[in-house]
């Protein structure tokens, strides 16, 4: 046994280590874990210092079994703990290999929530003056956090992904393009043949021209409204209805069919974004698959609230939210956190491909508007607005051109 340590203390002390005692901590696998070390034996009688008897010896093996046992499960807890925190990473680390685009939600949403809650800690005044949180209570939220999104492994990748209203495992816009140059070859044909049948030259030309340049225009249009960036118009979906139904062209079985299929009329009719009724559906269903994957575990005692902590961040204040319709009243403080949390990352996320990243000042508006229509908890979004919350996670996490707004 090294007793190096022991003489530096004498040095450092002035005591004088005289007689030792040094018994072997073992885990339940025999392995070395620690040592229990005594020093100086006093004799009762004579009070001077003496040799460790055997009973001492005995004693102090009992005493380094029992603390190696406490040590053991300690080590145990904390490695269960190591591993199922790890396991949390690997879902989420699934999860972003899925999708680039979204790749980093699963890891700003917690250290969105974490900032946000313990500025609620903080708080002395109003209907959160009350609100406290233990180191377990921060515990069980963070790791609620980590799973809110454990769902979308269930999501296909090509919904996910939309960045577009006609892609699907690819951007079915260059299917439109090829039908279009199809167009205006046949239109060519047509024109030479009425040429050579003696038609007008000039006005067979001018009016090849013309309908050459109203495909072109009708080609740009539906590219533009491909991307989804802004609400359509009723003008604008009946000339989507126009484009679909008054060009024809021949498929490669050589049957004339109608320019658009009925699955790409309705795509591309989309009023706002990307995705249809059933893509939004599918895409909602992940809280649902949260919610039934994080209800299967066995959670102790100190994390039972994590599924209704991760299976809330959906809902909304006035119960118009999913997938419960739980109202304000029914929702845990934490469960509105992670709410406030999830909708500012997704507003000021700079990886999305279906958006630009949006401004600072710009994403507090659209949560105000939120707050304003029973959307996100009012006290909340006060207090995420009055500490700066929102500031504190922009200055890690945004980019420099979406910060507008500064302290």
């Amino acid at each position: 046994f090294d007793f190096s340590g022991t003489r530096k203390f004498d040095q450092r002390t002035g005591y004088r280590s005289q007689s030792f005692l040094t018994v072997p901590m073992k885990n339940h696998e025999g392995e070395i874990i620690g040592v229990l070390q005594l020093i100086n034996a006093i004799s009762q009688r004579q009070g001077t210092v003496v040799p460790f008897s055997l009973a001492d010896q005995r004693l102090a093996e009992s005493l380094a079994s029992q603390a190696a046992i406490a040590l053991t499960n300690r080590q145990l807890v904390q490695q269960l703990e190591n591993l199922f925190e790890a396991f949390i990473q690997l879902i989420n680390l699934a999860i972003d290999e899925k999708s680039p685009y979204t790749g980093g939600h699963c890891q700003r949403v917690p250290e969105l929530t974490m900032m946000l809650a313990e500025a609620v800690n903080a708080t002395t005044t109003g209907p959160l003056a009350d609100f406290t949180l233990t180191d377990k209570d921060r515990y069980e939220l963070r790791i609620a956090a980590l799973l809110h999104d454990c769902g979308k492994v269930t999501t296909p990748v090509h919904v996910v992904d939309k960045a577009t209203k006609l892609q699907t495992i690819f951007d079915r816009i260059h299917l439109l393009d090829t039908r279009f140059e199809v167009l205006k070859r046949d239109a060519e044909i047509e024109a030479l043949k009425a040429i050579a049948s003696g038609a007008d030259k000039a006005r067979v030309a001018t009016e090849l021209s013309a309908r050459i340049a109203q495909m072109d225009a009708d080609r740009e249009f539906l590219r533009g409204t491909n991307i989804g960036g802004e609400r359509m118009s009723d003008e604008s979906i009946q000339r989507i209805e126009n484009i679909g139904r008054n060009y024809r062209w021949r498929n490669e079985q050589g049957e004339e069919v109608p320019f658009l299929t009925d699955n790409e009329l309705e795509n591309l009719s989309i009023r706002a974004g990307t995705l249809t009724q059933s893509e939004r559906e599918i895409i909602n269903y992940h809280i649902v698959a949260t919610i039934k994957m994080l209800e299967q575990l066995p959670w102790p005692k100190h994390l039972k609230n994590v599924p209704e902590y991760a299976g809330g961040h959906h809902e909304r204040m006035d119960g118009k939210g999913y997938p419960k319709g739980l109202k304000r009243e029914q929702m845990s403080w934490q469960a509105r956190m992670m709410g406030i949390a999830d909708i500012f990352e997704a507003l000021t996320a700079k990886d999305r491909p279906y958006k630009e990243a949006m401004k600072l000042s710009q994403a507090l508006a659209i949560m105000e508007n939120f707050k304003q229509n029973g959307h996100i908890d009012p006290a909340l979004f006060e207090v995420f607005v009055c500490k700066e919350v929102y500031l504190n996670y922009a200055e890690q996490f945004l980019s420099s051109g979406q910060l507008d707004m500064k302290k």
